[in-house]
C-alpha cells in the first residue's frame, strides 16, 4: 500500500500542492499538519506566485476526517486537537498571501468540502460530487461551516448538512458557488487548472496579494472561531452515538 504524502513542486511560478492517503484521501492528523506546513511554505516562497491544491487519484478528492483516527479518540483534548488540524489548514489557506486554485477531480466529503470551499477559485470534474456526512455519524461540520457558508450561503449549507446521506452533483455545487468551473474529464480539468494558474502567475503579484485580502475581508476572527468549533466537534466525537457509528466503518 502506498504511503500517505503531501508534496509541493514548482512549475512556471505555480506551486502545486498534492496530498494523498490510500484510504480515499482521508485526512489523519499527520497529513493535516503537513498540508498546513506546505501551504505556509508555498505562501512564503518568492518563486511561487499562485498555489494549486489538488489530490492524487481519480475519483476521490478527499474523504474528510480519518475514521480510523476518530475512533481512537478517548478524551476532549485529543478530540479538539484532531479537529483543530482542519481549522489550521483552512486558516493557513485564508491567510496565505497567494491566490489558491482548487483542483477537485472527484468526490469531496466532509472536510474535503471544506478544503474546496477555502480555495479562492475552484475547478472540478463532473465526478466531483459533494457530501456533508457529519450529522449522520453524530458530529457536525462545525469547523468547515464558516468556509462552506462563505461560498454557498447558509441555505445551501443547511441543505447539505441536513441531507447528510446525500451526494450533491458537481453541477449543483457549481450552481451554488462552490465550484467556478466544471470540466467533463480529468484531463480537461488538469489542463484548465494549469492554464489558469500560469495565466494568474503572470499578473502583478502585489495586485494578487491585495485582492486575496479583499476576498477574505470579514474573516479576521476565524482563528478564534474555528478553534471554538474544533472544541465542539472534539466533545461530540466522544459520544456513544458517534463511537457506535464509527465502529461500523472500522
Amino acid at each position: 500500500m502506498e504511503a500517505p504524502y503531501v508534496n509541493l513542486h514548482i512549475e512556471n511560478k505555480v506551486g502545486y500542492i498534492e496530498f494523498f492517503h490510500p484510504n480515499h484521501n482521508a485526512m489523519p492528523s499527520d497529513v493535516l499538519a503537513e498540508l498546513k506546513t506546505k501551504i505556509h511554505d508555498a505562501g512564503t516562497n518568492d518563486g511561487i506566485q499562485v498555489i494549486v491544491l489538488k489530490s492524487a487519484g481519480n475519483r476521490t478528492f478527499c474523504a474528510g476526517a480519518s475514521f480510523n483516527e476518530l475512533i481512537t479518540i478517548n478524551d476532549k483534548i485529543t478530540g479538539e486537537t484532531f479537529f483543530s488540524g482542519f481549522a489550521k489548514v483552512i486558516n493557513a489557506m485564508r491567510k496565505s498571501p497567494k491566490i489558491i486554485i482548487g483542483c477537485v477531480q472527484g468526490k469531496a466529503v466532509g472536510g474535503g468540502v471544506g478544503l474546496a470551499a477555502a480555495t479562492d477559485y475552484c475547478l472540478a470534474s463532473t465526478y466531483a460530487s459533494v457530501k456533508l456526512s457529519e450529522l449522520s455519524i453524530g458530529i457536525g461540520p462545525f469547523v468547515i461551516e464558516p468556509a462552506v457558508t462563505r461560498k454557498i450561503g447558509i441555505a445551501a449549507t443547511s441543505e447539505m448538512t441536513i441531507k447528510a446521506d446525500t451526494f450533491f452533483s458537481a453541477e449543483w455545487a457549481k450552481n451554488k458557488g462552490l465550484y467556478s468551473e466544471v470540466l467533463e474529464t480529468a484531463e480537461a480539468l488538469q489542463d484548465a487548472v494549469k492554464t489558469l494558474a500560469e495565466t494568474l502567475s503572470s499578473y502583478n503579484p502585489e495586485a494578487l496579494k491585495q485582492m486575496k485580502q479583499v476576498f477574505w475581508q470579514g474573516t479576521e476572527n476565524w482563528d478564534t472561531l474555528l478553534a471554538e468549533r474544533a472544541k465542539i466537534s472534539g466533545e461530540l466525537v466522544l459520544s456513544d452515538f458517534t463511537k457506535n457509528t464509527l465502529k461500523r466503518f472500522s
